[in-house]
């Protein structure tokens, strides 16, 4: 019998009710020979109420050490809730099942509180509780540290503890239940046309959640790519049986039969422009910028340097993310005199627009057509970036809908 891991987000397990659902799509699973963990999130809210709660208890005091390992002692007790009732309501349809804490597994994590990355999953104790037919409910986000604190591990951390402990258990696959029934080519609320895909590659996956698609988070999709972990996104407001052969199965890309040129159009509005006028064009000038920016912890993504009318002057654009816009702009008003250039502007009224697709490694014009479709809409484009695998262009935010339905239907993609 095979080992199958399910995962529950937040909106799945938002009260008893959709708990008891969840408890019929485990129950069916288990009917069908599998041996199953689930894990759980917080019911829907929850971990924003005690994070808030832990907002109002405030700082610890000069002197004294951060409340960061405190922090996760609170938010972690969400899963704590969920994964207890989803345990008691499976008993109560008569399937055997207990839940586990990240402690009693273990599931051991280094000691970066609130953002804590895992070490280390011993499998033996699940493994035995798996194969003598009970089903282990596990409180996702958390671990523990190698001195016996509770640490979580930060955005998309129940993601990341399923794949993990699906590996761990070597497990057939992962199942991910979310809100929305699989991978579309792109959000279906702007593009109706949208299609869902049976299967996508992990590099694709990577880059559409990097680039803006929420229904994976990046750290997950990665850890499953490095450990060959397939992963199923699929609904969890459908009863058992109600719709076989739904979701999207994310997959090495050599899984994948027919290779599209394009998979996905995906979007991004938290972005944000910033313009540097006037630098001295010579070399150490972006290791310097750069690292300013990198020891204040703000994440840089797109770059273009240009030269300026004036000799031996360039000019730099970059993106960062609409929250570390101020501090970008602050640190790099810090740095004027001692790097020397002119000016420095924001415009956080921009988007990201990318096209994603692993056939872009062995077809030509990808980019023509591209920016052909932008150009016949009359889109501007400000900043583009390309990877292997993706192409992505920044423009005004205003023409945003506009591009991802021209991008969608110039792909053919509405006709998969």
């Amino acid at each position: 019998m095979a080992r199958l891991v399910m995962k529950f987000g937040g909106t799945s397990v938002a009260d008893l009710e959709r708990i008891r659902r969840v408890g019929r799509l485990v129950a069916a699973e288990v009917a069908a020979g599998h041996r199953v963990a689930v894990v759980v999130s917080a019911m829907a809210g929850k971990t924003n109420e005690l994070v808030a709660w832990t907002d109002g208890a405030g700082a610890a005091a000069q002197g004294l050490a951060p409340s960061d390992d405190e922090y996760d002692t609170v938010v972690a007790s969400g899963e704590q809730v969920t994964a207890g009732l989803l345990a008691m309501t499976l008993r109560n349809m008569g399937v055997s099942a207990r839940s586990w804490l990240g402690w009693q597994i273990p599931i051991i994590a280094d000691d970066a509180h609130g953002r804590a990355r895992i070490e280390d999953i011993p499998p033996e104790k699940l493994a035995a509780a798996l194969d003598s037919g009970e089903v282990a409910v596990i409180a996702g986000f958390q671990g523990v540290t190698r001195d016996g604190r509770i640490a979580t591990l930060g955005r998309g951390g129940s993601d990341t503890s399923a794949v993990a402990i699906a590996a761990a258990l070597k497990a057939e696959r992962c199942d991910i239940y979310t809100d929305v029934d699989g991978v579309y080519t792109t959000d279906p609320r702007i593009e109706t046309k949208a299609r869902k895909l049976s299967k996508i590659s992990f590099e694709e996956m990577l880059e559409m959640a990097s680039l803006g698609a929420k229904v994976l988070q990046t750290r997950s999709v990665e850890l499953a790519m490095a450990q060959h972990m397939p992963v199923r996104v699929l609904s969890s407001f459908v009863e058992p049986g109600e719709a076989p052969g739904q979701g999207t199965i994310v997959c090495d890309e050599e899984e994948i039969v027919e290779k599209r040129i394009v998979s996905g159009v995906a979007y991004s509005r938290d972005e944000a422009k910033i313009s540097v006028f006037g630098l001295p064009d010579h070399p150490g000038v972006s290791s310097e910028i750069f690292g300013r920016l990198a020891d204040a912890n703000v994440n840089v993504d797109m770059i273009v340097q240009s030269h300026a009318r004036t000799q031996d002057t360039a000019n730099m654009e970059f993106t960062v993310g609409k929250r570390d816009a101020v501090r970008a702009i602050e640190i790099m008003r810090e740095a004027q005199s001692a790097i020397g250039f002119d000016d420095v502007a924001v415009n956080e009224d921009v988007a990201k627009v990318s096209v994603i697709g692993v056939g872009m490694r062995s077809h030509a014009g990808v980019a023509k057509t591209m920016f052909g479709a932008l150009a016949e809409k009359g889109v501007n484009i400000q900043v583009i970036s390309t990877s292997e695998i993706k192409i992505s262009v920044l423009i005004d935010a205003a023409y945003t809908e506009l591009a991802v339905r021209a991008l969608h239907a110039a792909y053919g993609l509405d006709k998969l």
